[in-house]
């Protein structure tokens, strides 16, 4: 009974409530009504004079704003009503527009998220063409002056072998041959530099090559070529033990060598006639490097001593090797370009790219990056 009597009361409460609001005029009357539509005004103007800046209002807006405050308390009620009913508008039409607002953010996520990969996309076609560009106009040699430089550093190499041979018949030298970026398609901006490759045939049971690690010097790229097995095969056994100094195969001294017996013994006028081109070597230089003209082009060879021996290749260049005469230079150029050429195969690609070619420019251009 307790309940019972209780939610009767609550209903009965609730029920004066909804008649207080619904019937305000009738039971407040009309000034009541005034009052609570005043009050109403007076909080949605002290709300929007929170909201604003204190820039956004002029002085002369206040005082306005003030005077319509109080013209309001002298207003009819039908003149309240109309107020009320703006300020009712104006709430909705406010809300209307956040919500489109809040509908339209995720749209305009999603649209800016394709426009950003697509700047992207355009970057990156515009950066390969660009080095494309730049590869076509001042990298990219004509297949016509290439095959032209090969042949003129061929020529040279068949007259070099053939004097060489007849000079020193007993030299033991192995077939010499062309190398170098000149003849591995690797040559950018002009083709204007060759290697000949002299190879020395040297017999493996007397000489043992040192590794850079193991020498005096303690860096890899210097290694050392030493006569071994003198109690057995003495002095003499090797045509190359001439060349020895303190026990050591001296680089130094078979470049001596092939200096006066090819750069200061041919004769290059006749050879230049012959080729029809101006052959001559370059002086001064601490490399045997000759230089050939025909019209406006220019090549360079260098001749290389090269010594081969268990998949080892070691180079007599005195411009890395300096004033060590028993030291020789490891060059890891053919094994790099065998290795990548064995990889071309197995994957049925070419690798030999722009990308590689321009790094190849960088590298040549920059000394200090070798």
């Amino acid at each position: 009974m307790y309940y019972q009597g209780k939610r009767r009361g609550e209903e009965g409460f609730a029920a004066v409530i909804d008649f207080l609001l619904a019937n305000a005029r009738l039971v407040l009357g009309i000034g009541g009504a005034a009052v609570l539509g005043i009050a109403t005004l007076a909080v949605k103007r002290l709300i929007e004079r929170a909201g604003r800046t204190p820039d956004d209002e002029k002085p002369d807006q206040k005082t306005i704003d003030s005077w319509e405050e109080l013209s309001l308390v002298s207003s009819s009620p039908k003149l309240l009503r109309k107020g009320i009913e703006g300020v009712v508008m104006k709430q909705i039409a406010a809300a209307a527009k956040a919500q489109k607002a809040e509908l339209s953010k995720p749209s305009s996520t999603t649209a800016e998220k394709p426009q950003v990969e697509v700047k992207r996309i355009q970057l990156c076609v515009s950066l390969h063409e660009r080095l494309k560009q730049y590869y076509e106009s001042h990298v990219a040699l004509s297949l016509e002056e290439v095959s032209r430089a090969q042949q003129q550093a061929l020529d040279i190499c068949t007259e070099i072998q053939g004097f060489l041979h007849t000079k020193h018949p007993d030299m033991p030298l192995e077939e010499m041959h062309l190398g170098g970026s000149l003849l591995d398609d690797l040559q950018v901006v002009a083709a204007d530099h060759a290697c000949l490759l002299v190879p020395l045939q040297i017999e493996d049971m007397l000489w043992k090559l040192i590794p850079g690690e193991e020498t005096i010097l303690g860096k890899p790229q210097f290694w050392m070529v030493r006569r071994v097995n003198l109690e057995y095969f003495p002095r003499g056994r090797s045509f190359w033990d001439r060349f020895m100094v303190g026990g050591y195969l001296s680089s130094k001294t078979v470049v001596e060598v092939l200096n006066k017996s090819v750069m200061e013994t041919m004769n290059w006028p006749i050879l230049s006639n012959m080729l029809e081109c101006v052959v001559r070597p370059v002086m001064g230089s601490q490399e045997l490097k000759l230089e050939i003209k025909n019209g406006n082009s220019q090549l360079f060879i260098s001749i290389l001593p090269t010594i081969h021996l268990n998949d080892t290749v070691l180079t007599a260049q005195l411009e890395f090797t300096g004033n060590f005469d028993n030291i020789w230079y490891h060059s890891l150029y053919t094994a790099e370009t065998t290795k990548l050429a064995e990889l071309d195969e197995e994957d049925h690609v070419r690798r030999n790219t722009i990308g590689q070619r321009l790094l190849w420019l960088i590298d040549s251009s920059r000394p200090l990056l070798r």
